[in-house]
This record gives C-alpha cells, structure tokens and sequence, in this order.
C-alpha cells in the first residue's frame, strides 16, 4: 500500500504526496521546517521549478523532533497506517503529526 503525506493550510488549500515523492526536510530558520516533495504537477515548459513545499511553523528549536516525527512516520507500518493517509499538518481540524507543529503553508512549484 503507498502511504501519503497530508497538509492542509486552509479550507480549499489541501495537497497530498506519496511518501516516495518526499525530496527533503530542512531546517530554513528558527521555528521554520521546509517539507519538500516533488511536485504533484509538472510544468512541461519549465517556468515552475518541480518542487512542492510544505512550509512547518513548529516549536522553536524542536527540528530535529519534528524531522524524526517525518522519518517515523514516512518508515511505519501496522495498523494504524492501514488507510495510508498521514496528516503531516491540519491546520483547520488542528491535528499534526507531532506535538510540535503549531501551522503550515503550502506552495506548489517552488524553487
């Protein structure tokens, strides 16, 4: 079964990623984690770059909690993940994947 990364941002602002189209996590700042995935759409003409960003309000200094949060979940398997959906950051319903992500912003064709 492919699992898939979930981030909602606003009602109508919603993407969903396999967990093989994860590229990377960085830490852009303090209290900033950037979730990059490959895009979900190609530009065919070039104009877009072909990355897909999730940009994580978390807790300050609590990166690398957050990353191994990503990590876990990305690698598990068991009952919990049967239906393969993996909220990396609800910000209506406010359900997150770890404790420490408070918001998200997406932003499609990045970079």
């Amino acid at each position: 079964m492919t699992k898939y990364f979930i981030a909602n941002d606003a009602a109508d602002d919603t993407g969903m990623w396999p967990v093989t189209a994860l590229r990377a996590v960085t830490c852009a700042a303090d209290a900033t984690v950037l979730v990059q995935f490959d895009a979900g759409l190609d530009d065919p003409t070039g104009a877009t770059s072909n990355v897909d960003t999730v940009t994580l309000t978390i807790t300050a200094d609590k990166q690398l909690e957050v990353m191994k949060a990503i990590a876990a979940a990305a690698n598990a398997s068991g009952a919990a993940y049967g239906d393969g959906a993996l909220i990396l950051c609800d910000d209506i319903n406010s359900a997150f994947l770890h404790a420490d992500i408070l918001s998200c912003t997406i932003t499609l064709n990045t970079i």
